[in-house]
């Protein structure tokens, strides 16, 4: 085996980061294109230092006219490699980014559960970091958003999702496939420019790159990487500001249940940044839907309101209304 510094880098943000313990089944999500092929490559290249049990996941959106080739490509990969292999192929054509995203990561909580794997790792990139950072940041949205791939998170019970690749650039994962000779599959829908990450990763971040900086996918992973380690403090300082608020009179631990009642007194000397964070944990479990900017204002300007003020109705018709020292919800 050739040993490269991209086997090293990748060996010790594992380690340091403790995304895998030793001895443990993971399941490879491979598309076929190089961020995946350049994530098994290396995981295969690393198996006989941590003894893992190593497995290939391939879904078919059915949005191509050559997915199914391209799964036969993937699966004679694993065949070459003596890898487990699994297919799961969508019943009809997915065309939105989102429901393929939301159907890709249920059929690979699926696949896990029913073959004993503990993580599903994806081939997610610094350079897919930066233009979900971009993405977010034009749509709107707060820190939570500029940060939304992390290292790792729960998919599901006893199954965490891990992306040990967010370091690497696209630019080095293309290098490491052309050097190694991996047979990448060219997925023609990257290039179509109707779908926004595709414009992103076309037009803007060139633009950004020839314009202002020729690090820029870095220095924007960089910031994620930033922000991700001040939106779990904040949350956690949130969450304990709420449990502090919080009355639920005699359910225990159920902000699903109204009324509920949050103590004003105890939320007024907090930073608004807490203010607001608290109250959206709040509505994340009233409404069925994620809470709007508009709807966290509304509820955060209750802290300070004259009693008696109210908010019209949320989603779902809760309404808020001060009562003395308590923001109650009916």
């Amino acid at each position: 085996m050739v040993w490269t510094p991209l086997h090293a880098k990748i060996h010790r943000t594992i380690r340091s980061r403790h995304l895998f313990e030793r001895n443990q089944r993971l399941l490879i999500a491979v598309s076929g294109g190089q961020d995946s092929l350049c994530l098994i490559k290396l995981l295969l290249d690393l198996q006989s230092k941590w003894g893992w049990d190593l497995g290939i996941a391939h879904c078919d959106h059915r949005w191509r006219s050559d997915s199914q080739a391209n799964a036969h490509h993937v699966e004679n990969l694993a065949k070459t490699w003596g890898t487990s292999f699994y297919l799961e192929t969508a019943n009809k054509p997915i065309n939105s980014e989102a429901a393929a995203r939301d159907w890709r990561y249920q059929a690979l909580s699926a696949i896990a559960q029913a073959n004993n794997y503990q993580y599903i790792v994806t081939g997610h990139t610094a350079s897919d970091r930066a233009e979900t950072l971009l993405y977010n940041l034009i749509r709107g949205t707060g820190a939570d958003g500029l940060q939304a791939l992390t290292w790792q998170r729960p998919l599901t019970t006893g199954i965490m999702l891990v992306r040990p690749l967010l370091e690497i650039t696209r630019s080095q994962t293309e290098q490491f496939c052309h050097e190694f000779k991996l047979p990448i599959w060219e997925d023609s829908t990257n290039q179509d420019l109707q779908y926004a990450r595709n414009r992103i990763r076309q037009e803007l971040i060139p633009y950004l790159r020839n314009n202002f900086n020729p690090q820029v996918e870095s220095a924007l992973a960089q910031t994620a990487e930033l922000l991700q380690a001040e939106v779990e403090y904040l949350e956690k300082a949130a969450q304990q500001l709420r449990d502090g608020a919080l009355d639920i009179g005699d359910e225990e631990d159920s902000l699903t249940l109204l009324p509920l009642r949050l103590n004003r007194r105890v939320l007024q000397n907090a930073p608004l940044a807490l203010q607001r964070r608290v109250m959206r944990q709040v509505l994340q479990q009233i409404l069925t839907d994620a809470p709007s900017f508009e709807h966290i204002e509304k509820l955060t300007a209750l802290i300070i309101a004259p009693n008696r003020s109210q908010t019209d109705p949320f989603p779902g018709g809760a309404i808020a209304q001060v009562e003395g020292d308590w923001i109650c919800f009916k």
